[in-house]
């Protein structure tokens, strides 16, 4: 019976993760294709969902592109942050 508990108690805590967002702002410095290249690299997208979010940030400002737990999205934002992209990190 103890194992269900623990089974359980690991399973809530997974369901209670706190999950993050990494959204790139626009800016007049860096190119499409610059942050096109920056997404793909650091973000992991493919060339069309890469371009579909540049799109997105340039016409509405801003847009998340990546999604998942703490320490990974610190690691995109930071890598992002870097290569001189306008970058926040948000908790959902």
């Amino acid at each position: 019976m103890p194992q269900i508990k623990e089974q359980e108690s690991s399973h809530l805590d997974e369901l209670t993760e706190q999950i993050y967002t990494v959204i790139v702002h626009n800016d007049d410095h860096n190119s499409f294709e610059y942050v096109i290249e920056c997404l793909m690299r650091y973000c992991g997208h493919e060339a069309q969902q890469a371009e579909q979010c540049t799109y997105l940030i340039h016409f509405r400002g801003k847009s998340d592109v990546k999604r998942g737990d703490k320490p990974k999205m610190e690691k995109i934002y930071n890598k992002l942050k870097s290569c001189g992209l306008t970058t926040t990190m948000e908790e959902l």
